[in-house]
């Protein structure tokens, strides 16, 4: 199966495979927007990690990430990556280890 090349298609991948918390970073702390559930660094972890470059538009950077929660939240979150990151996103995945399937493990794994 080929690799999905878009964001919209690693979305869907990523939901059927379980991933359909919607995830976003409010007031420092990754909230669980259906629910409203917080989730602390200390209980995620990244499974995946997916970039995104655009050939000829910079504003095409992003960066999708797949997000496991000790009590079983499985989610995504976007972001843009760059100069249009928000440095919220990045404070608060800068304690949460990456622990994927695609080799890349963080020694807290």
């Amino acid at each position: 199966m080929p690799e999905p090349s878009t964001v919209s298609q690693v979305l869907k991948t990523l939901e059927s495979r379980g991933y359909t918390a919607n995830l976003g970073v409010v007031d420092g702390a990754l909230r669980e927007f259906d629910s409203g559930k917080n989730l602390r660094p200390d209980d995620l972890v990244i499974r995946e990690v997916h970039r995104f470059e655009g050939e000829s538009d910079p504003d095409d950077m992003s960066i999708v990430y797949a997000i496991e929660g000790k009590d079983g939240t499985r989610g995504v979150l976007v972001d843009a990556f760059g100069v249009y990151a928000d440095p919220q996103v990045g404070k608060l995945l800068r304690n949460v280890p990456v622990c994927d399937v695609n080799g890349r493990q963080d020694p807290r794994c």
